[in-house]
């Protein structure tokens, strides 16, 4: 059972700063299983009921959000010149990342969060995790490409893309959905098809599909059952 100071347990799970936290906790208005403590030097666990002016902190170990990207926004933590995915997360005090990137120029579900172990195997290559774009595209497309990126096709790597799923919507429109990550992948595969996209965004990832209430620079919480689907996704490599 791990367990943290009182002080870095508040600034973790509340919006107080460390140095606020430790004022507030002097206050003698955190109570801990009953008991009001004044020490910031307290040590707590997770599983202990904390309670600040009367409201128990949800502690929570981990954080998951769905962010709905929008375009011109890097998908890093920080940058010196440019906003990044980060930069939206105004309410939070945990050192998130991105679950992998959308190019700057594609907006839609991305995932933040602070479980490093889960991200690893979400991104890794031996769950194959899918994940769904919503494109726009100009050209033709040839005419079996459903069957073509059903196959796997050549997109200047290695070796072919994975099977994927195809659906074409109308004219210039589609759906597509992937469970890898090669650079510009989406973008290569049309090509190769024939067509060139003008507008991509990821609309699912793991089975969970981007909320439709979530504005672009909007996210939020996981749902339990959404959560049970992103680890259900990576409990099983596959070959």
């Amino acid at each position: 059972m791990e367990r943290m100071r009182l002080d870095k347990f508040l600034a973790t799970y509340t919006s107080l700063s460390r140095k606020d936290a430790k004022k507030t906790i002097r206050q003698g208005v955190v109570v801990i299983d009953g008991t009001v403590v004044k020490s910031e030097t307290e040590k707590v666990s997770l599983e202990q009921d904390v309670f600040l002016y009367g409201e128990r902190i949800h502690a929570k170990q981990h954080i998951y959000l769905m962010f709905n990207k929008p375009q011109g926004v890097l998908s890093a933590t920080k940058d010196q010149q440019e906003k990044t995915v980060l930069d939206f997360v105004t309410d939070v005090n945990r050192e998130l990342f991105p679950v992998g990137r959308l190019d700057k120029d594609t907006e839609g579900f991305l995932l933040l969060t602070d479980d490093g172990e889960l991200a690893h195997r979400l991104l890794s290559p031996a769950y194959h995790v899918a994940k769904t774009y919503y494109l726009e595209y100009t050209g033709t497309l040839v005419e079996d490409a459903i069957q073509r990126v059903a196959d796997g096709i050549e997109i200047g790597e290695k070796n072919p893309t994975r099977p994927a799923v195809l659906h074409l919507l109308e004219s210039g429109k589609a759906e597509l959905t992937i469970t890898e990550g090669k650079f510009h992948q989406v973008k290569r595969m049309i090509a190769a098809l024939g067509g060139k996209v003008i507008f991509l965004k990821r609309i699912a990832m793991a089975g969970i599909m981007l909320d439709s209430n979530l504005a672009l620079g909007e996210y939020r919480e996981l749902t339990s059952e959404e959560l049970i689907l992103l680890h259900e996704s990576t409990k099983e490599r596959k070959r």
